[in-house]
């Protein structure tokens, strides 16, 4: 879904509705900024920036304050915004005669974008801040979309970090993006942390924060761009500390899986014969097998070359 959404957020067409900024969110594509054109008269094609906050700004002159307001609180009640718009501009009108409008909250913070709809939507200055990052990130030379641009709306990607603080991620958290994909209808977030291994984050169906370290998404052949492999082996060297297996200076390491007697992950170390270590919940190390002789926990070593098998004795009475 976001996956589809994302595709069509250049373009005219109108996406479904997204109510808090922390919800679920079917993200829309961005209407054409215009103001109300005469009636039967065609969009400005080719319009530049300068020629379209021209037009925003004589499409605001025609209504007071209050108005534009008070027609921003209305959908913003309709979808359940915890906003208490301040402040609204009209952006302009999709293809569709839809009005556009720009909310500040007096709760502070990014505000929204209220589109006049049916249903209407409201769309948050944080989450179209980290769909144009993700759009532009996959494409550098794509349009980032609809975003906002009033001055006490903007600091959106910082705005993501709320989410790894309701998520209660357990590091110094320097960078939230989104990822692209979604699971169980909720979009997932990637954490960066400090100097440490990061996370995916989402909310599970029962609403409740997931999060699922990187070093466990290698294994599944995602790409956390947030996190180095340097600050992968930090972390991984630092669930060594204090057990038998702390002279190993970890350069590399996998997720292996689990089952009821623990989790398994292997490490290539600076020096020596890699390992494979049984873990409990809390990454406390239960167990330890070199790799020479763990060819039989899950498939083997596979970071650290196994070692050579001795020559095949010669047959009795040849030389």
């Amino acid at each position: 879904m976001l996956k589809k959404a994302l595709s069509l957020i250049a373009g005219a067409a109108i996406a479904l509705t997204m109510t808090t900024a922390a919800a679920a969110f079917p993200v829309p594509a961005a209407p054409a900024a215009q103001d109300a054109p005469p009636a039967g008269a065609a969009p400005a094609q080719n319009e530049s920036r300068r020629d379209r906050r021209e037009r925003e700004r004589r499409a605001n002159t025609n209504r007071n304050p209050d108005q534009l307001r008070e027609a921003a609180e209305v959908i913003g009640r309709a979808t359940n915004t915890t906003c208490t718009v301040q402040k609204a501009v009209l952006r302009g009108v999709s293809d569709e005669k839809q009005s556009i409008y720009e909310a500040e909250c007096r709760e502070g913070g990014p505000g929204y974008i209220f589109i006049d709809s049916t249903p209407p939507q409201a769309l948050s200055c944080v989450e179209l801040a980290g769909i144009a990052e993700l759009t532009v990130y996959k494409d550098p030379a794509a349009v980032a979309g609809l975003q906002c641009t009033a001055p006490a709306n903007q600091g959106g990607l910082e705005g993501l970090k709320t989410y790894a603080t309701q998520a209660a991620v357990p590091c110094t958290v320097d960078r939230v993006v989104l990822t692209g994909k979604v699971s169980a209808g909720n979009t997932i977030y990637e954490v960066g942390c400090a100097g440490v291994d990061g996370y995916w984050i989402n909310k599970d169906a029962a609403g409740a924060w997931k999060l699922t370290p990187c070093i466990e998404l290698v294994s599944r052949n995602e790409v956390c761009r947030l996190t180095t492999a340097e600050e992968q082996a930090a972390t991984m060297k630092g669930w060594l500390a204090g057990s038998e297996a702390a002279t190993c200076d970890v350069t590399q390491g996998r997720f292996m899986g689990g089952n009821a007697n623990g989790v398994f992950y292997e490490f290539k170390c600076a020096a020596g014969d890699g390992i494979i270590t049984r873990m409990n919940a809390e990454k406390a190390v239960q167990q330890v097998y070199p790799c020479a002789t763990a060819q039989r926990i899950g498939g083997g070593c596979t970071l650290t070359p196994a070692p050579a098998a001795p020559p095949a004795a010669a047959p009795a009475g040849e030389e």
